[in-house]
């Protein structure tokens, strides 16, 4: 599906959250092109976080890119944002233009097959501010991506297909953890763009 900034996205009604799937945000030909692109001009890299007072290596690549000066720090990990390329500048912006969101950093990880995965987390860090707009873009392989209510442990899932954009806002990060499963199934490459405005 050709993608228009009139379309609207779908909204899921659950508790505690603030969520939308918009599919087809992207043709297939467009996800196609920015699949390609980004996997090889991208930085990527394999990073390290603290597990259980351990530093183990990330089942999956990824890159961090912004405006300059823009840092992140998750799970002992500190990321200094490249300068934005073309490719992720244009998807900023039309992202930008289609919700009305601004964002000032992207995230992009790269998962290379099925073994790769991202465990159970929430976007929560204190840099991003209260109630942070994390919008994720999906190119290539579709994948399950689950969410679990911290309370009340009720899971979702949302099979993510290329192109697709999804929409965390509210209370979302604050009441819900997500997650990508490793795949049992053969599985092509995925890369993911989260977008977010760090403080």
């Amino acid at each position: 599906m050709t993608h228009s900034l009139f379309a609207q996205p779908q909204t899921w009604c659950l508790p505690d959250a603030d969520l939308s799937y918009w599919p087809g945000f992207l043709s297939a030909q467009e996800a196609d092109f920015y699949l390609h692109t980004l996997q090889s001009s991208l930085a990527w890299q394999q990073d390290s976080i603290r597990l259980f007072g351990e530093f183990r290596k990330i089942p999956r690549l990824q890159a961090w890119y912004g405006d300059q000066g823009v840092a992140y720090s998750y799970s002992g990990t500190r990321l200094t944002a490249s300068h934005w390329t073309p490719a992720l500048e244009s998807l900023r912006d039309r992202i930008e233009q289609a919700t009305g969101h601004r964002f000032n950093s992207v995230l992009a990880n790269l998962y290379r097959d099925g073994n790769d995965s991202m465990g159970w987390h929430a976007d929560d860090e204190p840099e991003l501010g209260d109630n942070p707009v994390i919008v994720s873009l999906t190119l290539g392989e579709t994948r399950d991506f689950k969410l679990r209510h911290k309370t009340s442990k009720d899971q979702v899932k949302i099979a993510l297909s290329s192109g697709s954009l999804l929409i965390m806002a509210g209370a979302t990060q604050h009441c819900w953890q997500h997650s990508i499963a490793k795949s049992r199934k053969p599985c092509g490459v995925r890369i993911n763009l989260t977008f977010r405005r760090v403080f």
